[in-house]
């Protein structure tokens, strides 16, 4: 399986209701990672440009896809970002498969 990390930010609206009810999201998060047969490897909270990190495992893409725009449609997220994530082997795999490129910069 694949695995990715997402950043994100809470609206002001909803650093409001958690303040007036806290509640540890993690439970939430690794339910919606679940529902498309992926796993919860982690969530934090940070100061910074993001309000929190989530580091998923899930199927593929598409599984993953689905998960981020169900949770960015909720309306609580000012921002969410996704970054898939290269195991040291399929980078070892790409590094190999790039020698057989040809590239060619532009105009020359």
């Amino acid at each position: 399986m694949a695995m990715y990390l997402t950043r994100f930010s809470y609206t002001p609206e909803t650093w409001a209701r958690m303040i007036e009810n806290p509640e540890d999201r993690r439970e939430a998060a690794r339910s919606y990672i679940e529902s498309v047969g992926g796993k919860l490897h982690g969530f934090w909270y940070a100061f910074g440009e993001y309000d929190g990190w989530n580091l998923w495992e899930a199927p593929d893409n598409v599984s993953m896809a689905a998960v981020a725009l169900a949770i960015g449609a909720g309306g609580a997220l000012s921002s969410v970002e996704t970054t898939v994530l290269l195991d040291v082997e399929d980078t070892i795999r790409a590094l190999e498969k790039a020698k057989s490129i040809r590239y060619r910069p532009p105009a020359a």
